[in-house]
């Protein structure tokens, strides 16, 4: 089984920040972010590699975000620079098994619940 916990979204204004956390209970396993807009299919925003030395990011999201792991905590973190209109949506965690993490590669099937982010201009 997997849990993942999802928290740190909120409402903020264009240009601002949020760092997003998601707490998960194994490990060398690939692990993205993913998100979905109302009326959009879900999206991935971000993944990396169980060892933290592979990352993917989506151009839309390429220099703003910053995805990163703390193997301490079993804590992945997205920091989100410059939000824009367009960023907001419903966030999740994703853990996938596998040795290639971008999102065209390894099959990301579990989910956490989402946290919400929403940007107003």
């Amino acid at each position: 089984q997997v849990r993942l916990v999802e928290s740190g979204g909120g409402s903020v204004q264009a240009g601002g920040s949020l760092r997003l956390s998601c707490t998960y209970s194994d490990t060398r396993y690939c692990m993205g972010w993913f998100r979905q807009a109302p009326g959009k299919g879900r999206e991935a925003v971000a993944t990396l590699s169980g060892t933290g030395g592979q990352t993917y990011y989506r151009d839309s999201v390429k220099g703003r975000f910053t995805i990163d792991r703390d193997y301490e905590r079993k804590t992945l973190h997205l920091q989100m620079n410059n939000l824009k209109p367009d960023d907001s949506a419903m966030y999740y965690c994703a853990v996938a098994p596998g040795t290639y993490c971008d999102p065209y590669s390894a099959q990301y099937g579990s989910w956490g619940q989402g946290t919400q982010v929403t940007v107003s201009t």
